[in-house]
Parts: C-alpha cells; structure tokens; sequence
C-alpha cells in the first residue's frame, strides 16, 4: 500500500512538473477573464498575440540556444537590427521587401554565426560572448540610424496587412509567428537534426561519441536564434511602419521576456531539456500577466516588477530542481531500501 501511495505521489510531482507551463497559463487566464476589468474581448485578447509575437520569436531561439546548455544575450540588438535594416533597405536604398526582409535575416544569421564560432573555437563562455556582440551589434545600429528612428515614409500598404486581423485573434504577423513555432516544434521533436541539439546540451561528449559534431550544432543554434531574433525585429518594425535603434531599452526588456518565457516553459539551464511550443505558451502566459495588470491600471514599473518576481521565482525553482537532481544522480534507490532495513 506504501509503495502504491508513493508511486502515486512520484507521477503527480511528475505531471506537474511536466506540464506546469499549460497549468499556469490556464489558472492565470482563468483569474484574468474573472477579475481584471475588460480582459475578456476580442480586441484585448488579439492585442495580446499580436505584442506576444516579437517576443516569441526571440524565444525560439533563446530555447535552442538554451538547450545546447548555452545563452544568448545578444537577440535583442539583433533584433533591433533586423528591424533598422529592413526598413533602412527599403526607404533608402529602394529594397523591395522581400529582399529587405531576408537581407535582415542574413544579418541576423551572421551575428549568429559570429556568437557561435567565439564559442566553440575561441572557447569563450557563451554569457561573456553574446554580452559582447549584443554591444557591438547595438553600437553598429546606431551608426546605422544616426540615433534616429527610420520610417516607411508613406509606404504603408504590407505594414497594414501585417496587423490586419484575417481570422479571429491573429493578424498576418501572428499567424508567421504561429507557422514559425510548430516547424521549429517538430523539427525539434520530429527530426534527427532537432533531437540532436539535445543530446548536446545533454552531454557533450556522448554527444560527440555518438558522431555529432558539437560545435557545428552550437553554431547553428545560435545562428537559428540570430535569425529569428532579426526576422522578428523586422516583421514587428513592418507593422509599425518604423524602427528605432533602442527599441526595448525603455519599459519592459525583450530579452528579459525570452529568457524568462524559455525558463518558464520548462527549458533547463543546464542544457538538454526543453521546447519551443512550452516557450511559446509561457510567453503567452507572461502577456497576460501584464495585460490583466494593465486593465487594472497599473504602470510599466508594476509589469518589469511582476515580470522580475516571476522569472526569479522560476530560476530559484530551476536551480532547487538541478540540486535535487545531482544530489540523488546514481543512486541506486532498492540499495538504499536494503540498508535502511538492516
């Protein structure tokens, strides 16, 4: 009967765990359509996806990176970037969009590419690395800009179209972004090429027993994560219509929202475990939190405190959650059953 009842407790501690991201989301929608004021219509609740959707994309990348046991810091500049040169390419240089668009994305690709070679043939921590190139990149926007803001310039026909609402609750932007987030899924749990970016963050030397190249597999980690971080700059300074070379420096921070959204979702620290599909949903879970602080009136500083307490609270219980692991890391349980009964 003991054995039963600690099974039973084993495999609820278990799905808790497992699914904790979609419980939050529902518990926290539940309590927002109940109490906050207005919460609860179409034009809120499509506000809510469509402010979702820059940060989204940066967390798809920080959740690859983050399962190949590294860190990216640099997605916001580089998200800024993406979004000064697609619209710079387009009113300056006469870019048509589509080129503009994948001109930022190759940008965005090749500050990847930058992080990830520093990483595995400079050997330098990835934290000290993206830290770096996030002040690079953000000082090459400015140069870039001049300090100023850039915009369309009157050109506003596919910025329209991008905020326009084509089904219930997603414009054009947010369906990209849906898109973007189920190919990345299944890629990831589907493919080779995904499931190998986790026996990397795993171990790193069974992974290379086992005749994967790690550095390679780094590197495109963060050069996915550059990419995405550059096409979400850009698709969000379409719908804007502009861009300015700080965006995310006032208010609440875009890479706080990744970081915090991939920790949330489920992604270890320690590399190894995780997915795109779980970030998504906590990013979801986020905005809500600052929407339904919004509809009760609250400021900005209320949001960055709401959103600071619960990143800490997650990484506090991702680092409980890492302890407990090492500490009982090749015990062998039924052993220690044995010598408690002697």
């Amino acid at each position: 009967m003991r054995k039963v009842k600690e099974k039973g407790s084993k495999g609820i501690s278990y799905f808790v765990d497992k699914y904790r991201i979609f419980i939050l989301f529902a518990i926290l929608l539940i309590i927002s359509i109940a109490f906050a004021p207005n919460f609860f219509n179409a034009f809120n609740l499509t506000s809510i996806m469509k402010g979702a959707s820059l940060y989204i994309f940066l967390a798809i990348g920080m959740t690859i990176v983050m399962i190949c046991g590294q860190l990216d810091l640099s997605v916001q500049s580089v998200m800024n970037l993406g979004a000064v040169l697609v619209i710079g390419l387009r009113t300056w240089s006469g870019f048509g969009w589509i080129w503009s668009i994948l001109i930022a994305i190759a940008a965005g690709a090749a500050m990847g590419l930058i992080n990830g070679l520093i990483v595995t043939k400079g050997k330098i921590h990835s934290f000290i690395t993206t830290l770096g190139t996030m002040t690079i990149t953000s000082g090459l926007v400015f140069l870039y800009t001049h300090g100023g803001s850039i915009s369309t310039e009157g050109d506003f026909a596919l910025g329209d179209l991008m905020d326009q609402t084509l089904i219930p609750l997603f414009t054009l932007r947010v369906i990209i972004t849906v898109v973007a987030v189920l190919v990345f899924s299944l890629i990831l749990n589907r493919t080779r090429f995904g499931r190998a970016f986790y026996m990397v963050g795993g171990n790193k030397d069974t992974a290379w027993l086992a005749g994967i190249n790690t550095n390679r597999k780094i590197t495109t980690a963060f050069i996915i994560s550059g990419s995405m971080a550059a096409l979400g700059g850009a698709l969000f300074a379409i719908s804007q219509n502009s861009a300015v070379p700080n965006m995310g420096t006032k208010g609440i921070s875009p890479l706080m929202v990744a970081i915090a959204a991939t920790i949330i979702g489920g992604t270890s620290m320690a590399g190894g475990k995780g997915g795109v599909f779980k970030s998504f949903v906590a990013v979801l879970t986020i905005m809500i939190i600052f929407n339904a602080l919004t509809c009760f009136g609250t400021g900005y500083e209320v949001q960055v405190f709401a959103n600071g307490l619960v990143l800490a609270a997650v990484v506090l219980y991702e680092a409980l959650a890492i302890y407990r692991a090492d500490k009982i890391k090749g015990i062998r349980t039924e052993l220690l059953k044995e010598v408690q009964n002697k």
